[in-house]
């Protein structure tokens, strides 16, 4: 029987509640030279009475043969192509049929790889490869139903070059292979966004019996010294909302052109080196991919437009990690930037925008367009709205509870939302109205019934500011053992406009502009730009083409396109960086900033 599935997914054309993929067998080759993975991916499947196809994803994949329980040719069609969608991809079923055989190959555009040449690696000798799944780019490296509502289990084996590992969300090496075969098995079922393949020259050192790193071997140290409590975080966020359900948690630090600070593939998170800041004072962000072991990875949203489902719980439980290992006064900091950066978003869409609403309508659209600080922050301040009115207690008892009945499970908004009224707003009279659950959900903005958010370490820095402001020389200010939170909240704080002698005194004082720190170069940055600040020009430039992470990119290139002549230099260094960035970044910035035909 096939379970009822909780919702259509507008953002693929798979049939689940017809023919349904179970297992996946994939067999490919990477091959740098044609920038293509080939080979073959076999999924079993589980049909209704009377399906006749079996419905896929594809986009830009070149399908060369389908064949029904490994030997029976069958018809295969290729759909129009949609932009946002790709293909879809029929395959023709006869009664009975267990499996689905599709020998194929990407294209060298395909949306999810990234190929990196060797010098665009710390070891510059070797190439390399990664994919970015989310959201629908599964589909463009394997014909799946790329759908969050679909989980599947599945075993591969990649053959690379020699002398390069891969890794992927599933059980990985720790030593290379002479052969350059490897062999891969995810026994829990996960949906196809969380499919993940990386390749290159890379080594391993552990941490603890369970957690380790992979990176280049000129970036395993600073890693491995920047991660040492990873262990802690662990067992920290087992404390809070029940055992890890993936056996091991590593990390895979990969080159400095992946667009996201992390992604939370199974077993193995990518990150990005921009978090390696020498005094270990960004890795909530590792605790923020931690936390998608359980919300999102084990508790999945049905469909995109539920995005804050995955995200929402994950920043809220990213805080409370960090609160348990660090104290309140570091969370709350996390929240106040958090606040922040809702409010921006907020302002840019507009106040009475639907695209303010947790739950989103996004047919028609690029899903990556929900992926913004409503998701996050918005979702995190429910939570937090939540946890005023019932209690963190009972807060803490409801979300242990909705991990651990809906494991390996997909959800979808009403759902959800009647599970919360059933198993803790009833139990907690008045709460509901409270809480004004609809306002947050369904409506736009950020409903003023939230409880305030405020650090006292934050306290400090806005009375440095305030003697800045007034006159006060940089150098004069305490600014000692500031973390990188309270150094972005100062430049956050700094007015909009300043001189480039003001720009100076505060460089000549922290050296801002050559920063090794890639928050506080692009909290800086923006300052810089307005100004004119001639000394930042070529540090800036540098940066826009070395990081790919699109969330340092976007605002450095709308301050260049917001000044005089900015146009023309932004799209000149984009020019020169565009080779460095992921799709997911070259798709938001060829609009942004103009490409040269």
């Amino acid at each position: 029987m096939l379970p009822s599935l909780l919702a259509h997914d507008p953002h693929s054309c798979a049939r689940p509640t017809e023919a349904v993929v179970r297992h996946l067998t994939l067999d490919l080759a990477v091959d740098f030279s044609s920038r293509t993975l080939r080979g073959q991916a076999t999924w079993q499947v589980e049909t209704q009475s009377g399906a006749t196809d079996l419905w896929l994803d594809a986009r830009d994949l070149h399908i060369e043969q389908v064949l029904l329980d490994g030997s029976v040719p069958t018809e295969f069609e290729l759909g129009p192509a949609d932009a946002v969608l790709g293909q879809a991809l029929r395959v023709a079923l006869q009664p009975g049929t267990h499996s689905v055989t599709l020998h194929y190959r990407t294209s060298p555009a395909a949306a999810a790889l990234q190929w990196l040449a060797p010098e665009q690696t710390a070891g510059k000798v070797h190439p390399f490869m990664f994919t970015q799944s989310q959201a629908i780019l599964a589909r463009t490296w394997i014909p799946c139903q790329d759908s969050p509502g679909v989980r599947f289990t599945y075993e591969a084996r990649v053959t690379v070059p020699a002398h390069l590992l891969a890794l992927m969300s599933a059980e990985n090496p720790q030593e290379l292979a002479a052969s350059g075969e490897y062999t891969f098995r995810m026994p829990q079922p996960i949906p196809s966004y969380l499919m993940a393949l990386a390749v290159g020259d890379l080594r391993f050192e552990p941490l603890s019996s369970r957690t380790g790193i992979y990176a280049e071997p000129a970036t395993l140290p600073a890693a491995t010294h920047e991660f040492v409590d990873l262990e802690n975080m662990v067992a920290a966020a087992e404390d809070l909302y029940g055992p890890y359900r993936w056996e091991r948690y590593d990390l895979l630090v990969l080159p400095p052109s992946f667009p996201f600070g992390g992604m939370e593939n199974p077993r193995l998170t990518f990150v990005t080196p921009t978090i390696l800041a020498g005094d270990r004072s960004l890795t909530s962000l590792v605790a923020h991919e931690l936390a998608h072991s359980w919300s999102g990875n084990l508790v999945t949203n049905a469909t995109w437009n539920d995005f804050w489902l995955n995200e929402g719980f994950t920043v809220y439980f990213e805080r409370r990690i960090m609160e348990r290992l660090y104290g309140r006064p570091y969370a709350d900091m996390l929240q106040v930037l958090g606040q922040t950066g809702l409010h921006h978003t907020v302002a840019e869409l507009g106040a009475d925008s639907p695209d303010t609403h947790l739950h989103l309508n996004l047919a028609g659209r690029d899903p990556d367009e929900g992926l913004n600080e409503i998701a996050y922050e918005k979702g995190n301040y429910l939570l937090l709205t939540l946890e005023s009115v019932v209690g963190r207690e009972k807060l803490d008892a409801f979300i242990t509870q909705y991990f651990s009945s809906h494991a390996f499970q997909s959800m979808d908004t009403a759902s959800f939302l009647q599970y919360l009224r059933r198993e803790l707003l009833s139990q907690v009279p008045g709460s509901e109205e409270k809480v004004q659950l609809d306002r947050w959900v369904n409506g736009p903005g950020v409903p003023a019934v939230g409880p305030a958010v405020a650090s006292e370490r934050f306290g400090r820095v806005e009375a440095a500011l305030q003697t800045w402001r007034h006159g006060g020389g940089a150098a004069a200010l305490d600014t000692q053992e500031w973390s990188t939170h309270e150094w972005v909240h100062f430049l956050h704080g700094l007015p909009e406009h300043i001189e480039a002698d003001r720009l100076q005194d505060l460089d000549a004082a922290f050296g801002f502009t050559h920063s090794g720190n890639a928050e506080i170069l692009s909290a800086w940055f923006p300052h810089t730009i307005r100004a004119g600040y001639s000394p930042a020009d070529e540090p800036l430039h540098q940066f826009l083409t070395r990081v790919g992470r699109r969330k340092f990119l976007t605002p450095l290139y709308k301050a260049l396109l917001a000044t005089p002549g900015g146009a023309e230099r932004a799209r000149t260094i984009y020019a020169a960086a565009r080779p460095n960035y992921h799709s997911v970044a070259t798709s938001t910035f060829d609009t942004l900033v103009g490409r040269d035909a």
